[in-house]
Formats: C-alpha cells, structure tokens, sequence
C-alpha cells in the first residue's frame, strides 16, 4: 500500500498564497496540490498572466496538481443559472488543466433546491452530460463530488448520475454526509451514513477527499470539523475499505478544521493557524493510514 498511496490536499486552506501552499507541501514531504484557490480566484479564473506565472511557480517547485477544484455547477450555481458561464469555465480550464498535466476536474450537480420544490433533473442530466463530454473530448475526466448539490442528496441520486451522463466518474469526500440529510428515506430523513453512501458508490470513485467532523445541530449549521479519524465520517472505515479492495488513486485532505472554505469574510481567518492546522491535519492522515 505505501509504495502507491499518492496524498495530496487543498493547500489554499493553508494559505491563499501559492508560495506557502507549496511551504505547506514541503513540509509534509508530499509533491502535489489539489488546486483551487490562489489568491481571491479559482485556478480557472485567474487573469491568464497570474496563471501562467503560478503554472511556471508550482513547475520550480516540483509540485504537480492532479486535480482542479473547479466551480464548475458547484454548489453556489442554481440550476436556472445560465449555462453560458458553465461552458466558458470549461473553456478557460481545459487550457490549464494540459498545461499543467491534471486529470481530473471536480464538478457538481448544481445546487440543491429546498426539498420540496423542483429539481429540474433532466436539465441537470442534459447540462452533465455536455460538461464530461467536453472534458473527455480533450482526453480529461471530470469527477463529480457528493457535495451540496443534487447529487449528494443521497447516494442513490449518486448513482442516478452515473446511469444518465456517460463517462461521469466520482471523487467521493467522506465528510460530506455527515451534514446532509438522507433524501432516499422517508421522514424524518435522517443524517446520511458516511460508510453506506461510500459501499454503494464506490465502484464509480476514482478520487477521495479526506474531511471528517459531527452531525451538525441542525440543518443548515456547519458542523464542527475534526480531525481525521475523530468524527462521524468513518474515515478509518472507508480508506480500509478502499485499500483492501485495491484503490490506487490519489487521496486529497480538505481539513475545514481552522478554516471553513466558504467562510464568508477570509479576511478575518487567522491563516497561520490555518497553515500549521493543514500541516498537521496531513500528519494526523498518514499516521491514521499507518494503522490500517
């Protein structure tokens, strides 16, 4: 298993500063970024100067991105928004992704709408299969995250997903359930089970986010965010389980311990607790992976 355990981890929770991601890096002795933030901008909308001077940086440093952490129908985009700007982020990430020689790109389902209103799938499925198969025309793959989307409604929607957009392959992250209610069951739909969602999608993943933490207090309250193997997101349970059944592919941290990612003003984040929390969180991971 140690001979092909591949970490990587988004390093912008250690910083916005692609100098001390890459310090972050180092430090934990790993050689890859999942790429999201650098600065105030997602790598696929930084001014293409600023990227291409970031692609020269993370080249310098031997620090390879197997991963874009796109917005692409992330959680932020409803479903009526127009899908104009889905394609012309496409676009931009495509050209970056080749530059830098990354895979994979996360994408969503577009946001979840309140429970009770219209979901608007077939829109979701017509727009999902246009995004992988323009990835997959230029030789990428697109890999959609159980996140706050239509997707991770339930694993069941997971895997609905997989049934109508060919080609569609999944990261799966194993804190996101834990905050999420279970649509596939009748009221009162409880928290999702971490290790159910994991056993009924896991043939389709081909990447897997590191997050734990507990049940929020209620819905629409961040939970509090652990360290890895603390919570209620089975992480010892999942990486076992990934490993016994032979998984090789790379595994990203997204702590969320010092520093929620969507936290509304990142102005006010104490980022050198964030760059020692993500250093340790990457610490606590391998220490975790070494007892299983």
């Amino acid at each position: 298993m140690a001979a092909t355990l591949k970490l990587t981890g988004f390093a912008d929770e250690a910083s916005r500063d692609l100098a001390k991601q890459i310090a972050a890096t180092r430090e934990l002795g790993w050689s890859a970024i999942s790429a999201r933030m650098i600065g105030d901008k997602n790598i696929h909308e930084l001014a293409e100067d600023d990227f291409q001077r970031a692609a020269d940086q993370l080249d310098e440093a031997g620090i390879h991105i197997p991963e874009f952490g796109s917005l692409i129908a992330n959680w932020g985009k409803k479903i009526s928004s127009d899908f104009d700007i889905t394609l012309a982020e496409i676009d931009r990430a495509i050209p970056r992704m080749q530059r830098l020689g990354t895979r994979l790109v996360r994408i969503m389902s577009y946001a979840q709408e309140p429970w009770s209103q219209d979901q608007q799938e077939q829109e979701r499925f017509r727009r999902l299969r246009e995004i992988v198969a323009r990835f997959a025309a230029a030789g990428l793959t697109a890999v959609h995250e159980n996140c706050m989307n239509w997707g991770g409604f339930s694993a069941d929607h997971t895997l609905r997903l997989i049934e109508e957009i060919p080609g569609l392959k999944l990261v799966f992250d194993t804190g996101n359930p834990v905050f999420q209610r279970d649509r596939s069951k009748p009221e009162p739909q409880p928290w999702q089970d971490a290790f159910e969602f994991w056993e009924k999608v896991r043939d389709h993943v081909v990447h897997i986010h590191i997050k734990d933490c507990l049940n929020p207090t209620a819905d629409g309250v961040e939970p509090p965010y652990t360290m890895p193997g603390e919570g209620a997101a089975k992480v010892r349970e999942i990486l076992a389980d990934a490993f016994s059944r032979g998984y090789d592919g790379w595994i990203a941290i997204e702590p969320h311990v010092a520093t929620v990612f969507h936290a509304p003003d990142p102005s006010a984040v104490d980022w050198q607790q964030c760059y020692d929390s993500y250093v340790e969180y990457g610490r606590r991971l391998e220490k975790l992976i070494a007892t299983l």
